[in-house]
């Protein structure tokens, strides 16, 4: 039974969420603010296998507590904000969310985000792939760029990944939504884009004879080995 921790304020969406959440199968835990949830995510027995997290909370806000947990924690993060702008979405996938839904949402859509991160977590590991100096190793969920290790989200390891296997061929973005996110394109998504932009910026660095990441105006991402 997979366990989903939500930090939010609105303790009456808390409840709903979690009630819906619980109804599927999942073991749901409910905190209030930034630092409760960073506390249950650094308890090794309670630590969940996913986070929904909140934008505006009280004290330590959702961004805060994002960067913080970022430094150290990999496992999946939904974002959640009543603040719909797309600078807000950015933003959140800039600090390193693996996805991002604004509220209002309806619970069978967060319930399909959820199962999609959690799925792509279990899926059957790929083989040890090599691009130049970029060494990864899916099993372990694991890149390394010149012997050096990249901290990446599960959302920028899975689209790493697929740009990898794909190397010198240009990958859609509609495809790269499905693989690394779990997820169908929605209309005027940038989550690939923004999830690129860091990937880029994190290989660049590293150092190193890192390939590099092209984008093809209106398809998709090219990924192309250095020259030896």
């Amino acid at each position: 039974m997979s366990r989903i921790l939500i930090a939010d304020d609105d303790r009456e969406l808390c409840a709903l969420l979690a009630d819906y959440l619980r109804r599927e199968g999942f073991e749901v835990e409910a905190v209030h603010d930034g630092a409760a949830a960073l506390a249950r995510l650094y308890d090794a027995q309670r630590r969940p296998d996913l986070l929904i997290l909140d934008v505006m909370m009280p004290g330590r806000d959702g961004l805060e507590t994002l960067r913080e947990l970022r430094l150290q924690q990999r496992l999946p993060i939904i974002m959640l904000s009543a603040r719909g702008e797309p600078v807000d979405r950015v933003i959140g996938l800039e600090l390193g969310a693996d996805d991002y839904l604004s509220k209002p949402c309806l619970p069978r859509e967060l319930l399909a985000r959820v199962r999609a991160q959690l799925r792509r977590q279990m899926q059957p590991p790929a083989e040890d792939l090599t691009v130049g100096a970029l060494h990864l190793c899916p099993a372990e969920r694991r890149a390394e760029l010149a012997g050096h290790e990249l901290r990446l989200t599960g959302a920028e390891f899975a689209l790493l990944l697929t740009l990898a296997q794909h190397a010198g061929e240009v990958v859609d973005k509609s495809r790269l939504t499905r693989l690394a996110l779990g997820r169908e394109l929605e209309r005027f998504d940038r989550s690939i884009d923004v999830h690129v932009s860091r990937l880029r910026r994190k290989l660049a660095e590293a150092g190193g004879a890192a390939p590099t990441i092209e984008a093809v105006r209106g398809v998709g991402y090219l990924m192309i080995a250095p020259k030896r």
